[in-house]
This record gives structure tokens, sequence and C-alpha cells, in this order.
């Protein structure tokens, strides 16, 4: 016997689940359906961001963080440690906790808010009589109708043709997460954010980590004036970076990996690794949806295809996240969720693209809004920069971290914020200000004339603000 519902989502990572939270809250029936699963076979709603992305990853970048400060930088603190060591397994342990926590959190708040939580497999069956009718297969088979259907099933990694993932050699972001010892050598190919991410985390733990990456520049869509900074501490740290390089045969094998490869300078090299992570982009999942089945739109490049307002080519079938065009962030899902819950409940969500934050979390981590330099140059935009260094900050100093700094972009004529930049300590944490400051339209001054708590890394921000007119007052 079937189900109706107002509104059905299917999947329940970031876009999926808040925009069914959002839904109901709105006052519509809605019903949720996903089909993670935890070690126990039971459901874990959160999607990739909570199972194998977002929150396990900062979990070990806590906990290799912490180890690499114990190791160097406790002792100037007056602090001395012996006998010190990291056991892999507990860590391991604390990070399923932590996601657990989440998918457990994500199961209250469906309660909470009414979200009827189906788990399973989705897809679509037909369209008939002005709504659709969704097959979900699980441990119990259901038939859900609806009149509205929102798409959130998120992306996979992408595989490097000849070389697919095997979880235990070569490893995608799945793999990378749940190493359960570390390795001597540890190879990652793409330096992107799961790839720094991810080689930073085991590099603090003691791997002799090579990150070789096809581009020619490091972290082309970062400020390079930031990027830069960013290569030459992640340098001094230890991190291998090599660039502008080809890619050619990958062989593994019990014992370890073989990469064979051209560098930049047209020489033939190869690599000898234990683990290989490969982190080359992310492709939408569309696996299993029966897209075609009802005439569901996809682009060439298996995007499911959406308007501006993430409405699709079939009436009342809405997609968000990491499915459709845009950034592939939980946050720019989560805020396409919301936004299509209040579009079907009449109301004008919104989001802004130009004012969605992308953070990097490596330490120091990398932070940025709006435009980067190389971008206003290439628009012939006027514009007017300053920065300040974290190395000048008070704050930043007690911490024990004086690397990086904050650089403000702003309209050379109306002094319009156009783009803010920061690498340092702790700056996914004050990007946030920027964020607010573009949304209202400000200028670098309005900022320039905001009090700041003294002594905060938030100074730094301050402080770039009113370099744009060249009056820093601690640089």
């Amino acid at each position: 016997m079937s189900k109706n519902f107002d509104v059905v989502v299917i999947g329940g990572g970031p876009g999926g689940y808040i925009a069914a939270i959002r839904a109901a809250q709105l006052g519509f029936n809605v019903a949720c359906v996903d089909e993670w699963k935890n070690e126990k076979g039971g459901p874990a709603p959160g999607g990739t961001c909570t199972n194998v992305g977002c929150i396990p990853s900062k979990a070990l970048l806590q906990s290799s963080e912490n180890f690499e400060h114990a190791a160097h930088s406790f002792a100037d603190h007056g602090i001395t440690v012996q006998g010190l060591a990291m056991d892999v397994q507990k860590m391991l342990g604390r990070k399923n906790t932590v996601v657990k926590q989440n998918n457990d959190g994500i199961l209250f708040l469906f309660k909470k808010n009414k979200v009827a939580f189906f788990h399973g497999r989705a897809s679509f069956v037909k369209a008939a009589d002005g709504a659709y009718e969704i097959a979900v297969a699980g441990a119990a088979a259901e038939t859900l109708v609806t009149k509205h259907v929102i798409v959130a099933t998120g992306s996979n990694a992408r595989e490097l043709p000849g070389a697919p993932f095997d979880e235990q050699r070569i490893l995608s972001n799945v793999g990378a997460l749940a190493i359960q010892e570390v390795p001597k050598k540890l190879g990652v190919i793409g330096a992107g954010v799961i790839g720094l991410e991810m080689g930073s985390v085991w590099r603090r733990l003691g791997a002799e980590v090579t990150v070789l990456e096809a581009l020619p520049t490091f972290l082309g869509a970062v400020d390079q004036q930031i990027a830069k900074e960013a290569h030459k501490l992640f340098t001094k740290q230890g991190l291998a970076i090599s660039l502008g390089v080809k890619i050619g045969a990958i062989t593994a094998n019990d014992s370890g990996v073989t990469v064979e490869y051209v560098d930049d300078k047209g020489t033939a090299q190869k690599g000898e690794f234990d683990r290989l992570i490969v982190s080359i982009g992310r492709v939408p999942n569309t696996i299993g949806l029966q897209a075609d089945g009802v005439g569901l739109q996809l682009d060439e490049r298996g995007f499911i295809k959406v308007d501006d307002e993430c409405r699709t080519n079939l009436p009342n079938v809405w997609a968000v996240g990491d499915v459709v065009r845009g950034p592939m962030l939980a946050h720019k899902a989560e805020e396409e969720g919301v936004a299509v819950a209040e579009r079907i409940a009449g109301q004008h969500g919104h989001v802004n693209f130009n004012t969605i934050p992308w953070v990097i979390y490596t330490s120091p981590e990398i932070a940025w809004v709006g435009k980067t330099e190389q971008q206003l140059k290439e628009e012939g935009v006027s514009y007017k920069a300053g920065t300040f260094p974290f190395l000048a900050n008070g704050r930043a100093r007690a911490l024990g971290d004086t690397s990086g700094m904050v650089k403000f972009l702003a309209d050379a004529k109306t002094d319009e914020i156009l783009g803010v930049h920061m690498v340092g300590p702790v700056v996914s944490e004050l990007i946030s200000e920027a964020v607010v400051a573009m949304e209202f339209k400000a200028s670098s001054e309005d900022i320039a004339r905001i009090c700041h708590a003294h002594p905060s890394l938030s100074e730094a921000t301050k402080e770039a603000a009113l370099a744009v007119e060249k009056r820093s007052l601690n640089f």
C-alpha cells in the first residue's frame, strides 16, 4: 500500500535532510529517503559529508594536530611529554563516534520535526495524475506517492582510468579516512581540498607524503598570493608537492602502489607508496535513481539539469547539492535545500553564489569568499587590496601560530568589498564576518571602523580592511 506525502526528499545528506526539515517546518507532510548504512547495517543519514567527508576528516585533522602539537609545540609552553605515541585504532574509534553522534542527531531532528524517514534506495517509478510514485528498496519495500520531489543524491569520488578504487591500496576519501596504520610512504594524486587535508593528517602522524598535481599552479581557484603563502608553509611542514605532472601507469599489489609519472620538466619519474589517495574531483550520483524512466534530464557531465531556482525539467521535481551545478560544498547544498523548501511554499528562497565561503581545513587553514585578485584582473575591475600578517597579531603570538595573513579586495571607486582571502590559524571561523559584510554590501571602511575584541585573531580582519587605505595600525 502506498504512502502519501506532500514532499519526498531523496537523499539525507546536508542538502536533503535540511530540505526535509525546512519543508516540515513550513507545514508540509514530508518524507526523506536515505540508504547510507552504519557498520551494523542501520541508518546513517548525513550523506558523504557526515559519513566519509566533512565530519570524519575534521575529527582526524583535530586528532593529528593535537599529536603534532604534543610532539613539537608543547615544549615552548613549558609542557614536557614523555613516551608520546599515537594509537591509530583509538583515533579511528573517536572519529567513528563523532560520525555516529551526527547520524543520531539527524534522526532526532527528523523525529522532532515529524519527518518520516525511510531507510533504503529511492527511485522514480512513474509520474501520474500530477504526482510521482517513488519506490524505496530497503529492509522493507515501500511505495511513496508525492506531489513534490527534491533530489539530493550527492556525488561520488572520481576514479582515475585504469586505477579503480579498492580502498586498500588505491583510496578514495572513504579509504583515506580508514587507514588502519600510519603508512611509511603515502602518495596523493590531486592537491585539492581532500588531498591536502588527508595528506596533512597522515604527515603529522609520521608518513612521508608526496602530492602529485596535474595543474601547473597550486590551488588555482585560490587567490594566488594566499596560495603561494600556503604552498610555502606546507612545503616547510614536509609535504612534497609536485605540480604540472602527467600521471601514467598505476599498479597496485599486496605490498604497495607504483605510480609512473612525468614531472613538470618532462622527466620520467616513479613513485613507490604504501597507500595512494586519489582526489581528482567528484562526479554526480544518479545511480539507481531511474531518471530516464520519468524523463528527468541530465547534462553532458551527468548532473541533473536545473534552472537558477533548482527546478528540473519535470513539474514539481527539484534538485540540490552536489548532483547539480555549482560548488560541491555541504553548506551550498544546505542553502539550496532551504531555498527549495521555501519556493515550494510560495516563498522566495534565495542563494547567493557570490558569497558562499570556501575552507580548506589544513594547518594553517585557508578560507575565502568572493573574487580573487586574478579574477578581478581578468574582468578588468579596478580594485584596491589590503593585507595584514598574523605575525603582527597579539593573539596569534599567544597561540604560537603566526603563519599566514588576511587579504581584502575592495572596489577602487565604491570601496565595496569584492573578496576576502585568508590563510592562518582558525580562519574557518573568521571568514563568516566577511560573508556577512559582503551580503550587506559593506565597504572595507565599514569593517575598518567596527570595534574588534582585543586580543583576538579577528583583529587581523580589521587591520587588513584598514590596509586597503594604507592605514593599518599594527603593521
